[in-house]
């Protein structure tokens, strides 16, 4: 398969040994993406948590909660910004018995339940915020190199399919993840901490799947005498830039989250101040959207991979975009709860079709040799799309009920904020140039 986008210097080293040819079992395509599931459920999870925490917590003053979010979280998506790519990096290089990829997923995993363990014990906000930073390192020295095994094993006629399936697991990810703290916020359980040691019991089914029965995937590079740190500094190298397809793609990927983030990561407040729901209120509200997110993502995440298998990427995430900027901006608007479902529905149609179909064309145009490289420093966007979506919907919320002087009106600015970004990320689409594929009808 011809790459676009594939950095000079790399190509001048080592060239990307051809894709696998042989087609994978649907089990083993399932093994594969699993752990998907784990990661974004602690994602989810931890998020909603420190929601509530701030939200609920009596600790911050109403007119300040935004910025409150913001600080919490902050430190935690800057240091994935920074572990990711670069452990991601060091994984291709990294021989060992079990492969390139699993020592550091086993390694990261272990070191999640020392830390989730704190941020469900943890009685301040400050404590919070430090065990949600240390849970960003751990996590994502599992990630970084986990996101290799797509690219590493899945032959291209199956690369649409194995797309899907990721999104699949992110979008149940993300449910586990939600239903749990939504449901440990209610009346009847109020026991946030039980979801976080809920959380963590997933993953570590789904990282043993994983390292049990995947196989290991390609050899590792040669390094040519270079050092590990030598490694890790040029895992940034500045030639990933000249590629504008690859660039433009990140761009537009950090554009599409940003805006779908600002909804859900200021759910807690858009539902606290805009409708006046108590927490058990609020929970069981969430639940309801939850549910309705959730249906219009599965029902959407095949599909969309298997259409953009015959027409193409690109097109279907233009798609996606429209979906969601209708979406955001629905329920920005919302009289009441039934419009803002209503808006759920569409924000979890797009959000369920790009996870499938925006995975898939990142791995179309990325050289596998350095699968770790690219795929790590594409998901700075997603590691930076949260704290970008919380300073920018916080900062937002709290300045306009400033101005308005109270709480309310702040929440439906920040969501049409954010579907405005839906347009900035089809506009920078346009520059991704796709490459070419064999269709997969046969498939």
């Amino acid at each position: 398969m011809a790459t676009t986008v594939v950095a000079r210097s790399e190509l001048s080293a080592t060239a990307s040994p051809p894709r696998p040819t042989t087609l994978l079992p649907l089990s083993h395509l399932l093994r594969i993406s699993a752990y998907w599931l784990g990661l974004t459920a602690i994602d989810s999870a931890v998020g909603l948590f420190a929601q509530d925490r701030v939200g609920f917590g009596g600790q911050v003053d109403e007119l300040m909660q935004g910025r409150a979010l913001f600080l919490v979280t902050v430190g935690a998506a800057v240091v994935s910004i920074i572990i990711q790519p670069t452990v991601g990096y060091l994984s291709d290089y990294t021989a060992s018995r079990w492969g390139r990829r699993k020592p550091y997923i086993v390694f990261g995993s272990l070191l999640d339940l020392a830390f989730l363990f704190g941020i469900a014990t943890s009685q301040s906000l400050i404590a919070l915020a430090a065990f949600m930073l240390l849970l960003s390192v751990s996590t994502n020295i599992a990630r970084g190199p986990f996101q290799g095994y797509v690219p590493d094993l899945v032959a291209e006629r199956q690369v649409g399919l194995a797309s899907a399936l990721v999104g699949l697991m992110q979008v149940i990810g993300n449910v586990i993840g939600f239903a749990l703290v939504a449901l440990a916020g209610t009346a009847l359980i109020n026991d946030l901490p039980l979801a976080i040691a809920a959380v963590a019991i997933v993953e570590l089914i789904t990282m043993t799947s994983v390292v049990l029965r995947v196989g290991p995937g390609l050899p590792a590079r040669d390094r040519g005498g270079r050092s590990w740190l030598e490694i890790a500094r040029e895992a940034w190298a500045t030639d990933i830039l000249r590629e504008r397809s690859y660039v433009f793609l990140v761009a537009s990927r950090l554009f599409f989250l940003v805006g779908g983030g600002i909804m859900v990561n200021e759910v807690v407040l858009y539902l606290k101040q805009v409708h006046g729901l108590d927490q058990s209120a609020a929970s069981g509200v969430f639940l309801a959207m939850l549910g309705i997110v959730t249906v219009a993502s599965l029902a959407t995440v095949v599909p969309s991979a298997r259409i953009s298998d015959r027409i193409g990427r690109k097109p279907v995430i233009y798609a996606a975009c429209a979906f969601g900027g209708i979406g955001v901006a629905l329920a920005g608007l919302a009289p009441g709860i039934p419009v803002a479902l209503l808006g759920g529905a569409l924000f979890g149609a797009a959000s369920g079709t790009f996870l499938a179909v925006d995975w898939a064309l990142m791995t179309d145009i990325i050289p596998r040799a350095s699968a770790g490289r690219y795929m790590g420093l594409s998901n700075v966007a997603t590691g930076s799309s949260t704290p970008i979506s919380i300073a920018l919907g916080g900062l937002l919320i709290d300045a306009v009920n400033t101005a308005a002087g109270g709480v309310g009106p702040g929440p439906r600015v920040a969501y049409l904020a954010g579907a405005a970004l839906y347009i900035v990320a089809a506009i920078l689409l346009r520059q991704v140039r796709e490459p070419p594929r064999a269709r997969a009808a046969a498939a």
